[in-house]
């Protein structure tokens, strides 16, 4: 049996029959049609906000770092649920069932005039258009965010539910982990291409209402087909709230703190905890090393050592080792999150600003007329390509240089990652120069003909930004999943969305601080008004960059100091927490 894992109907998970390469390949089909629906309309909701619903660019573009925001931050409650009390199985069969009622109101509200704002054609930026009344407001923001609710829930439980599938008692386990991950990211990247052409054509095409239609459609095959794989899945066991934990220790920390009754520390005898006897046997077998090392540790996080004093405050606060250590482990890798939220802001601009670059453009390949939203089937593209080529050659090359079994650590790919997006403002900003010199000099700054300017400029930067999204994405589920103890590992999955989340967020809040400054020195802010000519795009642009370059020199100086927990599985991670091939960056 496998300890810890039961079935779909919670019975003992059985080696040989859960889990395994078939089990996670079900999650892969499911993620390309999950991500096709949630694209399909991401992608492009920036046009139908500010073209159907009447909102400015600005204001369509806030609206949708917001909505793709609380998408992700929204998978944080996924994973908890996962974690504390459902499985990752029913947190994903709930959360698209609640994506697919929401996709069902957009998809009325695009297909029903009298739900929407009348059509508004003018393009001066001093002039207003008719935005949605109350009720057409209500309707779209209910079926946004129930839709982001549902997305939340599914980023929060499906990649640690496949990721679970694979034996990590075994090297072989994890190889096929790492290699779970590498191709999660390149079915998103599958979904993504259906969404950004096949779809994007549709609603450009035929109508919003047929685009909003077929995601609906994805996402209900999606549930059929999760549920044909319900026998292969091996579904881990609910632990309890990790929450629970995490505020147990620095409560005790801080009654210890303020009301300390023995000064010296106890933090490795437990001997008297029931829950740790094994443990304490283990150690004293021959681990001094790894006692000593963990005292070091501890000793570096002085705080949460007093959760664990000798004679408590509050003796019903009493912390195990285990306990202590899990808090730790949390601590240590919430700088790592912190340096990817600049990264993610970056990625904000794909979906918004992007995408209104290239509406103003000439979109024609040839005879062929692209739509604007269909521009990220660049880094799509290259994306798909680069995953299989990294997993099947560069990371085996990677192994037989370094002689270990990660080849290129996860936080190597990360870095890579936020230098890839220092690059990628660079070349965007270069281009919005490009773009607004030929707008100027075509006497085109105040038409809405396309400039006679091809939008392939605009797919440099996405070229870029993709490739750092698969570097760090990848990179940081693996790295989550990985490092967090096992009753928490669909909450620190979600926590790799969760930095997407706050990156979308930031994107909103330098916007409005950008507008809010540049407004008090000028005739008029920086992104202001219907016209995207009359921006000074160019310089939010050189200002990302900036901000990513000093967030880069930020995640360098934890990087370089972080110590992995390990390869090995959780019950033998207490007897060598270190790993020598990975102890360094």
């Amino acid at each position: 049996m496998w300890e810890g894992y039961v079935d779909w109907r919670n019975r003992p998970a059985m080696t040989g029959c859960h889990g395994g390469v078939v089990a996670a390949s079900f999650v892969l089909v499911v993620e390309i049609l999950e991500n096709l629906a949630y694209l399909a309309n991401a992608s492009n909701l920036v046009l139908y906000l500010s073209k159907i619903m009447n909102f400015s660019p600005s204001a369509s573009a806030n609206i949708v770092t917001n909505f793709m925001g609380t998408s992700f931050l929204l998978g944080l409650l996924g994973g908890f649920l996962s974690d504390a009390c459902l499985t990752t199985y029913y947190i994903y069969l709930i959360s698209a069932a609640i994506e697919f009622m929401g996709l069902l109101m957009l998809t009325f509200q695009a297909r029903i005039p009298s739900l929407r704002p009348s059509i508004c054609a003018s393009v001066n930026r001093n002039t207003s258009c008719n935005e949605a009344g109350r009720g057409q407001a209500a309707m779209l923001f209910g079926g946004l965010y129930l839709v982001a609710l549902g997305v939340g829930g599914i980023k929060g439980s499906l990649p640690a539910h496949g990721a679970e599938q694979f034996d990590e008692n075994s090297p072989q386990g994890r190889k096929h982990r790492s290699t779970f991950f590498n191709y999660y990211i390149f079915c998103l990247s599958c979904g993504a291409l259906i969404a950004v052409t096949l779809v994007v054509w549709v609603e450009d095409n035929k109508g919003w209402q047929w685009g909003f239609g077929i995601s609906t459609v994805a996402i209900l095959s999606s549930i059929a087909i999760f549920l044909l794989g319900s026998g292969t899945y091996r579904i881990k066991v609910p632990k309890g709230s990790p929450f629970t934990t995490i505020f147990k220790v620095l409560v005790a920390a801080f009654c210890n703190s303020l009301f300390p009754k023995n000064s010296i520390s106890n933090v490795l005898d437990t001997r008297k905890s029931p829950q740790n006897t094994t443990e304490i046997s283990q150690e004293e077998e021959g681990h001094g090393e790894w006692k000593e090392e963990i005292q070091t540790e501890m000793n570096d996080q002085k705080f949460i050592d007093k959760s664990t004093m000798d004679k408590a405050a509050y003796p019903s606060l009493h912390c195990t080792v285990k306990q202590v250590e899990e808090v730790k482990i949390v601590v240590k890798i919430l700088p790592i999150f912190m340096s990817t939220v600049m990264l993610n802001c970056c990625l904000a601009q794909l979906s918004t600003f992007s995408i209104q670059q290239a509406a103003t453009m000439n979109t024609y390949i040839g005879a062929l007329k692209v739509p604007p939203a269909s521009l990220p089937i660049f880094p799509v593209i290259f994306t798909m390509i680069l995953a299989p080529v990294y997993n099947h050659i560069i990371i085996p090359f990677a192994r037989a240089a370094t002689k270990s079994e990660m080849g290129i650590t996860h936080l190597q790919r990360i870095g890579t990652g936020l230098f890839l997006s220092i690059v990628a403002m660079a070349v965007a900003a270069l281009v919005e120069m490009k773009r607004k010199r030929v707008a100027a000099q075509s006497g085109l700054m105040n038409s809405t003909e396309p400039l006679p300017i091809t939008f392939l400029w605009v797919a440099l930067q996405y070229l870029f930004l993709g490739s750092a999204d698969l570097f760090s994405l990848a990179g940081l589920m693996e790295f989550f999943f990985t490092e967090a103890p096992l009753s928490m590992r669909s909450l620190a999955t979600a926590v790799s969305w969760a930095s997407l989340a706050m990156g979308y967020y930031l994107s909103s809040v330098i916007v409005s601080i950008v507008n809010h400054i540049t407004g008090r020195f000028q005739r008029t802010p920086w992104l202001y008004g219907s016209n995207l000519n009359h921006y000074h795009l160019e310089r939010f642009y050189w200002l990302m960059c900036i901000l990513s370059g000093l967030n880069f020199l930020h995640y360098l100086l934890w990087a370089t100091r972080y110590k992995y927990r390990s390869t090995e599985p959780d019950d033998q991670r207490d007897k060598n927490d270190n790993t020598p091939s990975e102890a360094q960056l």
